[in-house]
């Protein structure tokens, strides 16, 4: 810790409740505001910092699988999910030319009690944003604040922070720290120095939002092609008035050999030009593919990455939480959904323990194993191997996909996506609920 803070800590949040734990949350992304709500709702003292000094509705689009959504509904915001997203009802993954390999029901229409729901990142997290404010209190998230260090010992955590727009730096304690501060976590550099880079894994990502006509029913997401070559991901996320959507897009190319990578910019800015050439000629009767691209303001681009799963997440009383503890590819649309779950179990644990310490090695018990079992799941690119072998066997298309690929590997495709992507549909609807006493 620096030591020219001296002793000082000021006191940034009013502690209300009266509880023996408090709960400090580097990070106010969709992990760090769902577990701020989920503490909340265990009876337990929180608040959350961010360094961002004011948060806006960046990004583009996510989606929340049926596992995560049970979870926020449990928190009452099935209401706000119904209001700023779209329930998906088919993952449908096509070749090229349009081709239909196979059509995966999502939702409720796959057997769930919960629906899968398809929104804007940025949307997301400001409707978060606003449910921490109104039940945890207007001053709970500080912004421009950014941890710089910590010390723990028996007693709890304290943080050294550092406000970004005074460059002021002061001290925060409390009985737990939880990085929720995305994949290049400060928490977790300080409980890993010696963790290795992000590991690229060879495909540039190109994303963007274009507002358009619905497409098929209106909530299919449609994956097209290979990235191993060029693939296509599209899907509606929000509606838009005179009947009109926001359309999600995303396009993968295999451009370069895997490797580390010192950092990955989201906000990096995409070229239309390096991206457009890809998919020329892309055109199927429901979609245009060149036009949905073109028809984009802007364009973002970053590579494919994810980190070794870590054998420990954390130490004591700090552990990490989301792309903090396991980043991974984006291919089972699963990354924000598990975050979700960290958020749910971290309250869960924490609030059952008989001290905090016991508590997050409960909870790195459950999650961390689930977790390094996706991270390694989705390098696989399951789903790329059979099409890249539709594409060797039907090069100029098909008519009929049971000509190409047989029953078994049609059945082996389903299952390789629902590896990475689903919880069993009955265990999901019938397991007891994570939420604890509290308020």
């Amino acid at each position: 810790m620096d030591p020219d803070v001296g002793d000082r800590t000021q006191a940034l949040w009013e502690h209300g409740t009266g509880k023996a734990m408090r709960v400090l949350i580097i990070g106010g992304g969709i992990g760090g505001l769902t577990a701020a709500l989920s503490l909340h709702a265990a009876g337990i003292d929180c608040a959350v910092a961010e360094s961002v000094t004011e948060p806006r509705p960046l990004g583009v689009g996510i989606n929340l699988q049926p596992h995560a959504v049970r979870e926020l509904t449990e928190l009452g915001l099935e209401k706000m999910l119904a209001g700023i997203g779209i329930p998906m009802s088919h993952l449908t993954f096509t070749d090229r030319f349009g081709g239909v390999i196979l059509e995966l029901p999502r939702g409720t229409l796959g057997g769930y009690n919960w629906p899968q729901y398809a929104v804007h990142r940025g949307e997301l997290q400001m409707s978060l944003l606003k449910a921490v404010r109104e039940r945890l209190g207007p001053d709970t998230v500080r912004t421009g604040l950014s941890l710089e260090d910590f010390q723990q010992d028996g007693r709890g955590v304290t943080a050294l922070l550092r406000d970004m727009r005074t460059g002021e730096r002061v001290k925060e304690a409390a009985d737990v720290l939880v990085g929720a501060d995305g994949i290049h976590s400060t928490v977790r550099a300080r409980l890993h120095p010696g963790d290795g880079p992000l590991l690229w894994n060879g495909i540039r990502m190109w994303r963007g939002t274009v507002e358009g006509e619905p497409f098929l029913d209106g909530g299919t997401q449609v994956v097209a092609g290979s990235n191993l070559a060029a693939k296509f991901v599209v899907y509606p996320i929000a509606t838009r008035p005179r009947g009109r959507v926001l359309i999600n897009w995303v396009a993968e190319v295999m451009v370069s050999r895997p490797g580390p990578v010192p950092a990955v910019d989201w906000s990096r800015r995409g070229r239309l030009e390096d991206v457009l050439p890809y998919f020329d000629g892309w055109r199927f009767p429901y979609l245009d593919v060149p036009a949905i691209i073109g028809g984009t303001e802007r364009i973002l681009e970053y590579p494919m990455v994810d980190r070794e799963p870590l054998p420990r997440w954390g130490r004591d009383r700090v552990t990490l939480l989301g792309d903090a503890a396991h980043p991974m590819y984006p291919v089972g649309a699963n990354g924000g959904s598990q975050a979700v779950l960290d958020a749910r179990v971290l309250a869960r644990e924490l609030a059952t323990a008989a001290d905090p310490a016991g508590g997050l090695a409960r909870y790195e018990a459950e999650r961390g194993p689930v977790t390094a079992g996706l991270v390694l799941a989705h390098r696989e690119l399951p789903m790329e191997r059979t099409i890249a072998m539709i594409n060797e066997r039907a090069p100029g298309g098909f008519a009929d996909i049971t000509e190409v690929l047989t029953p078994a590997e049609l059945a082996e495709m389903a299952a390789a996506q629902r590896r990475i992507t689903d919880e069993d549909v009955k265990f999901l609807n019938e397991r007891a609920s994570w939420s604890v006493g509290g308020r």
